[in-house]
């Protein structure tokens, strides 16, 4: 075997994750499977999303040593952490890549990493697995797009790679390579409907303060419609999925491309329901029309702020209009609409935390996930605050997520802003069921819920983190 490929997400020991039990394969993995063995590599994949560390551990201490590549990201350093030690104990050379470690080179290099790569990995990988083999610095040094260190205990970083021109030329992910048929069948299990993943494109060319461009840069690169069409087909056909996941991170960011991919599942008789994520602005009627016409289950939009001063702060592009105006597109021809919502951005204050809440009760989506914004190591966001970020935990125990910024509003504040929201909205839902009626035991406890969060919000606002 030339290389063992994993990543550190454990289903079993989230749990949050089994909470949801909505797990989706490491494509990413799955992809430098497929480009390797394409290349003549022997390469193997070990998916610890159903297994656990245990069981991993004890194949890298019960097969002969080769090298080891893991996937990372800031949900899984710690796990990472400990994989790269165990394999270091073992004996086996280490790769890690993914989104995060291209931040933190030392830092991993540190924790057991013999390489980390940096960017897309497939052409890296080709060239970088023959060159760990021979042990010789200078062959490491031939190969761009990675980080080591040297003799001396320097870190080497080579000149970034450039990005791949041409998707097309890829193979599909190796999904074949683990178990697909456990993720539709967990999906079905808890959801009443599997469902399998794919991407037609790489990168986002947006600029949000606080996203992460380590991998693609900001760049948009797509395959072909009729490419992307033989895929799902094959998808359609092996695991009989009832939905599909398109994991771009903007679906509909080109409304040419989107007319041709809907026109070429149309000739082919395909149709099945799909979630993706969109931007407000790249969503308009046309869209929304062939969206409906493609049997769209769900657009995910990220709108992060009802306020229009903290979205220009994060430099999002769009406005709170084209969000509210996205979301009635959609509803108006039955796609079920997600919002994503962030607290906490820097300079948020009560109002902006009110105009969210307006901002939601008026879009009304079917679902809203909040989160508590946290700066990327990375990004222009982490620039802007890094004077004030503070970390609870050693660098191996934690991640960005855990990092606080001082003097910023507490926890407290933020989980009363939640508060706010859910109940407001709840309120807003169950007025429109009794026909506006302002009785019932339901209104009545929404409204005394209302009261204490807001009484929370204006107690925890003079409250800072220390």
């Amino acid at each position: 075997m030339d290389l063992l490929l994993t990543h550190g997400y454990f289903l079993h020991e989230d749990a949050k994750e089994l909470q949801i039990m909505k797990p989706y394969p490491p494509l990413g993995i799955l992809y430098l499977t497929s480009h390797l063995r394409s290349r003549g590599f022997d390469v193997e994949v070990f998916d610890t999303t159903f297994s656990s560390r245990q069981e991993l551990f004890n194949l890298l201490h019960g097969s002969p040593p080769s090298i080891l590549g893991v996937y990372a990201n800031l949900m899984t350093r710690p796990k990472v952490v400990e994989i790269l030690r165990v394999a270091k104990q073992a004996g086996w050379k280490t790769v890690v890549g993914g989104p995060e470690p291209a931040a933190y080179l030392t830092e991993y290099l540190a924790a057991g990493a013999d390489v980390v790569v940096v960017g897309e990995g497939e052409i890296t990988l080709e060239e970088l697995l023959p060159a760990l083999r021979t042990g010789n610095t200078s062959d490491l040094e031939a190969v761009k797009g990675i980080a080591f260190r040297g003799g001396s205990g320097e870190v080497h970083r080579t000149p970034p790679r450039p990005q791949m021109p041409d998707l097309d030329a890829q193979p599909w992910p190796a999904r074949e390579a683990i178990g697909i048929e456990q993720y539709v069948d967990t999906w079905r299990k808890h959801h009443g409907m599997g469902s399998v993943s794919l991407i037609t494109a790489r990168g986002c060319p947006y600029d949000c303060r606080w996203c992460s461009h380590a991998v693609y840069g900001k760049t948009h690169r797509r395959r072909k419609p009729a490419l992307v069409a033989d895929e799902l087909e094959s998808i359609l056909r092996r695991y009989e999925p009832d939905m599909i996941w398109i994991a771009d991170d903007v679906f509909t960011i080109h409304p040419g491309w989107l007319s041709q991919y809907a026109a070429e599942l149309e000739r082919r008789g395909l149709r099945i329901p799909f979630e993706c994520i969109t931007r407000a602005d790249r969503l308009n009627s046309r869209i929304a029309d062939t969206l409906a016409q493609l049997g769209c289950l769900r657009v995910w939009i990220g709108s992060e702020s009802g306020s229009q001063r903290v979205l220009d702060a994060m430099e999002r592009g769009v406005t709170v209009e084209e969000v509210q105006t996205a979301v009635d597109l959609c509803k108006a021809r039955g796609i079920e609409t997600g919002m994503f919502l962030m607290w906490g951005y820097e300079g948020e204050q009560l109002e902006d935390i009110e105009a969210t809440v307006e901002h939601v009760k008026r879009s009304n989506p079917d679902v809203f996930l909040t989160t508590v914004a946290y700066p990327i190591k990375g990004t222009p966001y982490f620039e802007q605050v890094a004077e004030r970020v503070m970390s609870a935990n050693g660098w191996a125990d934690g991640s960005d997520r855990d990092f606080r910024i001082r003097g910023r509003h507490s926890r407290r504040f933020y989980q009363c802003a939640d508060q706010l929201l859910r109940s407001e909205v709840e309120l807003m839902r169950a007025m429109k069921r009794e026909g506006g009626s302002s009785e019932g035991i339901l209104v009545a406890e929404l409204r005394q819920r209302i009261a204490q969060a807001r009484a929370g919000l204006q107690l925890a606002f003079s409250e800072a983190e220390a």
